[in-house]
């Protein structure tokens, strides 16, 4: 019987001491592995907190410290009280947003842990921007817990919408029923802010639709799944977002007095936060006051109406700010040196990551016998 063609004989990684073929590593995990990976991380990681408390000083220089005192003292402590208490409502309400992420990602963080984090990034969105609370003091805080950066990615882009569905009902009903009276110089009338608040209603109407069309299917566009919830977690999303978001009106309306319409105290914070958007200045320092003392005061006096929004930004913006830079100083400082934890989500990626390659590590031959 002629010989068998010889065959090459498929290439194997190098063994390791036990004579078992080496698994190659993802490229994440050959990074990690680096000698200097650990001085690495710390010095980013302190690089950020600087970058951190100096917004911090500079963000507490631009506030008239003293007219928000005065404003303090000249309103009484069970209104001080009760605002405090809405303010303190509407954060935890916002704390829940992050959960429609987890019920997309399944990155497997607890629900007291992943509110615990949202409620440390939100009022660093509310003073700092964005991107400083929506991604960096985010990502940082579920990196730590071993959550995958797509993963990340896709709690930030579901508490963004979230927290606009409400805003575009309530627009679309405020704008509606009530015109106020808006700021000198916004050359916008009745009519436009009507069309405007309808535009916006649409927007939400349009989201729950296409979630009961999808049925829970992704949207593909340009290469890219967009997820969509089932139509009654989009319900849920608009509900949530509108309580929240008409909890912060009822903070302002109660610092604004009785006599004052709790319409004009939404549409101040509803205005607030568009024109704080678009005007890009962090924490629309100025822009609120401005928004809120032209609204208001068509029924308290002027120096009235800017006591409460200061007082609204004190509690609502600058006294979480304070708790949050201290919760997030606590988690960096115990948590330093500490390797971060493996989640779901980053062994995903690190799997996704890793290089293909043909050869499968060897099995132990099963013991045949005799």
């Amino acid at each position: 019987m002629p010989p068998a063609s010889p065959t090459s004989a498929p290439s194997q990684d190098p063994a390791d001491g036990a004579g078992r073929p080496r698994e190659k590593k993802s490229r994440w995990q050959r990074l990690r592995s680096q000698r200097w990976w650990p001085w690495a991380v710390t010095l980013v990681s302190g690089a950020f907190v600087v970058f951190v408390i100096t917004l911090l000083v500079r963000q507490a220089r631009n506030v008239d410290w003293g007219a928000v005192w005065e404003a303090f003292l000249a309103l009484p402590t069970p209104t001080l009280l009760t605002a405090a208490a809405l303010a303190l409502a509407s954060h935890a309400i916002y704390g829940t947003f992050d959960l429609f992420g987890r019920y997309f990602t399944r990155h497997g963080l607890s629900v007291g842990r992943t509110m615990g984090i949202t409620l440390i990034a939100y009022p660093f969105t509310l003073n700092l921007g964005s991107i400083i609370g929506g991604v960096s003091v985010r990502y940082r805080l579920y990196s730590r817990q071993g959550v995958s950066v797509g993963a990340i990615g896709q709690v930030i882009g579901q508490s963004i919408v979230t927290n606009w569905l409400g805003y575009f009902m309530l627009a679309g009903a405020v704008f509606w029923m009530w015109s106020p009276k808006l700021p000198e110089g916004w050359h916008v009338g009745p009519q436009e802010l009507r069309w405007a608040g309808t535009a916006l209603a649409a927007l939400t109407v349009a989201y729950v639709a296409a979630c009961a069309v999808r049925r829970g299917r992704p949207i593909a566009w340009r290469g890219h799944d967009f997820p969509l919830p089932d139509w009654r977690v989009a319900l849920l999303q608009v509900a949530v977002s509108t309580v929240n978001w008409a909890v912060m009106g009822g903070a302002v309306w109660v610092l604004a007095g009785r006599d004052t319409p709790y319409a004009a105290a939404l549409a101040t914070v509803l205005l607030g936060a568009v024109a704080g958007l678009v005007s890009r200045i962090p924490a629309g320092l100025g822009v609120l006051e401005a928004v809120g003392t032209a609204v208001l005061s068509a029924y308290i006096p002027t120096s009235q109406a800017l006591a409460a929004v200061l007082a609204y930004r004190a509690l609502y913006f600058f006294a979480p700010l304070v708790l949050a830079a201290l919760a997030f100083g606590a988690v960096e400082w115990f948590g330093r040196g500490a390797p971060a934890k493996s989640g779901d989500g980053a062994e995903a990626e690190e799997n996704a990551d890793a290089e293909p390659s043909g050869n499968a590590p060897a099995k132990a031959p099963r013991k045949v016998p005799a």
